[in-house]
C-alpha cells in the first residue's frame, strides 16, 4: 500500500463494510465529509488496493447449500506439477469457497459448501480424492454458525 490510512480513511472503510450499498451522499455525511472529497478518497481506497472488490454474500442453506465443511488436506509431494494439479482444480470447482496454504502438518485449508452430505461425498470423491497429487483429507463439517463477519477491525 502506498499510502497509510487515517481516521476518516479508516471511518469509510468500516461504513462500506457494514453497508457497502450506502450511497456516496450518505456516506460522506456518516464520515464528516462533503461528497466531492468522500468520492475521491474512495476512489483512492479502490485504486491503492485497500479496497479488494464489492460482493453480495449470500445465505447458503437458503440457496440450497446447506452443509458447510473445512476440509485440510496433505499432498503427496511439493513438486511443482503437483501444486499446479491442485490449484487447478481449487479454480475450477465452485464449491470450494476459499482454499488457503497452511503451516504445521496439512498442507491446505478449503471452506467447502454442498447440496446435502451425499453430494459432499460425491465431490470429494470424484475431484479431490482422484487426484494423484492428495495424499490425506480431514474433514469438519459445521454444527451452527456462533459468529460469521466479513468485516476487518479497520477502526
Amino acid at each position: 500500500m502506498s499510502k497509510s490510512l487515517d481516521r476518516v480513511d479508516r471511518r469509510i472503510l468500516e461504513e462500506l463494510q457494514g453497508d457497502a450499498r450506502v450511497s456516496n451522499q450518505e456516506l460522506a455525511k456518516r464520515v464528516g465529509l462533503s461528497p466531492a472529497p468522500c468520492w475521491r478518497r474512495l476512489r483512492r481506497l479502490e485504486e491503492e488496493g485497500f479496497i479488494s472488490g464489492y460482493a453480495t454474500l449470500l445465505n447458503g442453506p437458503a440457496v440450497g447449500l446447506p452443509i458447510l465443511a473445512y476440509t485440510l488436506v496433505s499432498l503427496e509431494n511439493h513438486h511443482p506439477e503437483t501444486i499446479r494439479e491442485f490449484d487447478q482444480l481449487v479454480k475450477e470447482r465452485p464449491e470450494i469457497l476459499e482454499c488457503h496454504s497452511m503451516s504445521g502438518p496439512n498442507d491446505y485449508l478449503l471452506r467447502i459448501v454442498a447440496g446435502s452430505m451425499e453430494a459432499y461425498e460425491r465431490f470429494m470423491s470424484s475431484h479431490v480424492l482422484q487426484l494423484k497429487a492428495v495424499r490425506a483429507v480431514n474433514t469438519s463439517f459445521v454444527l451452527r454458525t456462533k459468529k460469521y463477519t466479513t468485516r476487518l477491525p479497520v477502526a
